[in-house]
């Protein structure tokens, strides 16, 4: 089945505002850069991938995706959803049968993880739904076709894909992925990525290398 990937990608300079009283504006947008690269890495690594697209407006965030061969969408900034929709759009457009969408903000993403969730066994029509470690968002959704369902990230997600889902008819079902569950946008998710990252070996480089400069800068 002809499979894209697709990241909406919001303005690194407007990134992750709920870390301000943690990190100053250049070193959340280091980290928004590093967990973007990470994701982008491991998306690369998955040979059923046919795609990647990103769907941006932030200048060097196209440049971070094209350096690893992805697709890029100029985005207009008027949200999460929006820019989930225009790459739903342009990969209905070159004949793809089923899209994945994911955050650029889950460094701890493995290959392993996403040929796992692409090998689970669905019918011509469904929604996959990875939530976040707090078991209310949705940090990926698969979908089959890419225009099954209307993408509604945010708070109490989880909830919403499924009961949308439903009233569509489309069977649904959530699939926990634990290098997905993290994605980072309050001071306890960097806590939690730091633990993570101290307690496995390798993986995530970009977003190691630039935490542990970070610690040295502050030591």
């Amino acid at each position: 089945m002809r499979t894209a990937a697709i990241l909406p990608v919001k303005s690194f300079a407007q990134a992750k505002q709920r870390l301000r009283d943690g990190l100053s504006p250049h070193d959340r947008r280091a980290l928004v850069e590093a967990m973007f690269a990470d994701a982008l890495v491991a998306l690369g690594r998955v040979a059923a991938l046919e795609r990647i697209v990103v769907v941006s407006g932030d200048r060097i965030a196209q440049r971070i995706a094209g350096g690893y061969g992805a697709t890029v969408i100029e985005d207009d900034e008027r949200g999460h959803n929006s820019a989930a929709v225009r790459g739903v759009q342009a990969v209905l457009e070159d004949g793809i049968e089923r899209t994945l969408l994911v955050p650029g903000d889950c460094p701890m993403l493995t290959a392993a993880d996403i040929n796992a969730l692409l090998d689970h066994p669905v019918g011509e029509r469904s929604v996959l739904i990875v939530p976040d470690r707090h078991g209310t968002g949705t940090n990926a959704l698969l979908l089959t076709p890419p225009d099954v369902l209307a993408p509604s990230f945010g708070p109490d997600s989880r909830r919403r894909h499924l009961a949308e889902a439903s009233a569509a008819d489309v069977p649904a079902e959530v699939v926990e992925l634990e290098s997905l569950a993290l994605d980072v946008d309050t001071t306890d998710d960097l806590e939690a990525l730091q633990l993570a990252l101290g307690s496995t070996h390798g993986g995530a480089a970009h977003t190691r290398g630039m935490l542990n400069q970070l610690m040295r800068s502050r030591s």
